[in-house]
């Protein structure tokens, strides 16, 4: 009886001195909430993906190494969530991360792809995929994860909308142009020439294309944001920007598609029947670095990153969609694109 009561404290001990690594499965997939791609530093391959969760109202960190045991890669850049899958684009490492939207367990890697900046979903079995680099977009098919074409551009291109059977797609690194895609034969159509390196787009309640041209980074042109009719593939107007210092980015729209919001040192919010663009921000950059905006499509609540230093960990700051502060987070290194994950 000794040697069994021995035994069994042996065992206790052996167990409580043992490190069982906890995944934080349950609570980060109850409810709904907010993932955060945290970019990391360039070819530190340290980009991790963190979510807010609107039930408890915590943050969890580096999500995607605790659950898969691997890190996520060099430099996420943008995140949609289509079903029951969320792709992870991860710029740097040329890849996309295919996981289970809600546990991100991995289910698969889509790899040899130039530097993947955004993707739109065509149809069940077909996306495209934005590139930096390269001059085409990437059709990738969803059914097997694999690559199944090219449509060349004969430029890079970032930003992508889609309206009806048409893909508009704009070319930011130098570019001015928006090129559209025929969807249904992946052929380009047409071209539309706006402000200078568009790099953000959205769609309004009128399907109207809002495109933030941001001038280019030696300010050598004026921002402007465009809006396209496609009924036409027209400009229909254009909204010049005030000065050479003004370098607006990260084109963002509320769930209703009335309200635009822009960061240029401060969140810029503009109603889409606007004659005017605004002149005083609605929320200051106060001792941060406003870097990504998202805008809660369901309360048009405001989720801004802020960068810090683009060395040490950075925030993620909450708002109620007045403008009003409402906490403040501590995410990963350099916390950039936004994707929620919204129980209705």
């Amino acid at each position: 009886m000794k040697n069994l009561l021995n035994t069994v404290v042996l065992l206790s001990l052996l167990i409580s001195c043992t490190k069982i690594p906890v995944i934080p499965i349950a609570d980060h997939t109850f409810g709904g909430g907010v993932y955060i791609l945290n970019e990391g530093n360039f070819r530190g391959g340290n980009g991790t993906v963190s979510f807010y969760s609107y039930d408890s109202t915590k943050i969890f960190n580096d999500l995607f190494f605790n659950i898969n045991g691997r890190h996520l890669g060099d430099v996420p850049n943008s995140m949609i969530i289509y079903s029951d899958k969320a792709y992870i684009l991860v710029n740097n490492s040329g890849k996309i991360e295919v996981v289970d939207q809600a546990t991100l367990v991995s289910k698969a890697t889509i790899t040899g792809l130039n530097s993947p900046r955004n993707m739109r979903i065509i149809n069940d079995n077909k996306a495209y995929v934005t590139s930096l680099y390269s001059d085409s977009v990437t059709i990738i098919n969803l059914s097997s994860n694999l690559i199944s074409g090219y449509i060349n551009l004969r430029r890079s291109s970032e930003s992508i909308v889609v309206s009806g059977l048409n893909a508009y797609v704009s070319s930011w690194m130098g570019g001015k142009e928006v090129m559209v895609i025929n969807t249904l034969n992946d052929r380009v159509i047409d071209s539309i020439e706006v402000g200078a390196e568009p790099e953000s787009m959205v769609m309004d309640v009128n399907r109207r294309i809002w495109v933030l041209c941001n001038g280019g980074w030696a300010r050598q042109n004026v921002a402007e944001l465009d809006v396209i009719y496609p009924g036409t593939n027209h400009v229909e107007k254009k909204f010049a920007f005030p000065t050479l210092q003004n370098s607006p980015t990260s084109l963002a729209i509320d769930g209703a598609g009335l309200t635009l919001y822009y960061l240029d040192k401060g969140v810029f919010q503009l109603n889409v029947n606007s004659v005017d663009l605004a002149y005083s921000p609605l929320i200051p950059e106060s001792n941060a670095y406003f870097y990504k905006i998202a805008i809660n499509p369901i309360n048009s609540d405001i989720i801004v990153t802020d960068a810090v230093d683009f060395v040490q960990q950075g925030y993620v700051l909450f708002y109620k969609n007045n403008g009003k502060f409402v906490s403040k987070d501590k995410a990963g290194i350099i916390p950039g694109a936004m994707c929620f994950k919204l129980i209705y």
